[in-house]
């Protein structure tokens, strides 16, 4: 899968983010980077923080298109 559909996902769940990148790690379309900056994340907790991007990447998550997720969330100050 190229990086594009991850990353339009990620823009509808999170269209304040101030900061949104998805990286294909290896190359074959199924390693996956995220690194997203949103105030939605600000006062949560890191796990709550990254089930937010894991629901908004369900559908790739559960019909295997993504193989490993890597995640890196951080609010806004």
């Amino acid at each position: 899968m190229a990086t594009e559909p991850l990353q339009a996902l990620l823009q509808r769940a999170f269209p304040d983010a101030t900061d949104l990148h998805v990286e294909d790690r290896t190359g074959g379309g199924d390693h996956f980077q995220v690194s997203v900056t949103s105030a939605r994340f600000n006062g949560l907790p890191l796990l709550e923080q990254h089930r937010l991007v894991n629901d908004a990447l369900a559908d790739p998550l559960r019909d295997g298109t993504i193989h490993e997720l890597r995640i890196k969330t951080k609010g806004t100050t």
